[in-house]
């Protein structure tokens, strides 16, 4: 029998399911109804990632915490990887026309590492990053000293 990978699953509050659910696939999610109802819908973005969007009501019974505005505050902020540098700007690019916002946080360009970010439209903010593979395998330090860094 073959294990299960690890999988993450980040819960989101969401005003507008819908145009959330559209938002979330602009970006490259995919709905997955098995999982999705009125209250909360699944998207898919690789076997092991998923994020769940969760009306306030239904997030209300996953927690008694207060909802903070994403707008004004962040608590977390969400990376995912690319397969590269014009992918990465794809996506946020992506983002931006779906009613979006990109680069809420200043692009980073290491030259070895390339990344932006985009904020939903409730002010969630993805990172989104490419690391040069030569770079992930040895660490950022070896990877600018074998450069001449």
């Amino acid at each position: 029998m073959t294990a299960t990978p690890k999988m993450i699953f980040v819960n989101l509050p969401v005003t507008d399911l819908a145009r959330s659910t559209a938002f979330y696939e602009a970006v490259g999610g995919t709905l997955n109804p098995k999982f999705s109802d009125d209250t909360a819908v699944c998207m898919v973005f690789s076997e092991t990632i998923h994020a769940m969007l969760l009306t306030h009501e239904k997030w209300a019974t996953f927690t008694d915490r207060a909802i903070p505005d994403a707008h004004k505050s962040a608590q977390v902020l969400i990376c995912v990887s690319e397969s590269s540098r014009d992918a990465v700007d794809a996506t946020v690019d992506s983002a931006a026309r779906a009613g979006g916002k990109a680069d809420p946080n200043a692009v980073q360009d290491y030259g070895f590492m390339y990344g932006r970010s985009y904020a939903d439209p409730d002010g969630h903010i993805w990172e989104v990053m490419w690391m040069d593979p030569a770079a992930a395998e040895q660490g950022p330090e070896a990877f600018v000293q074998s450069e001449g860094g």
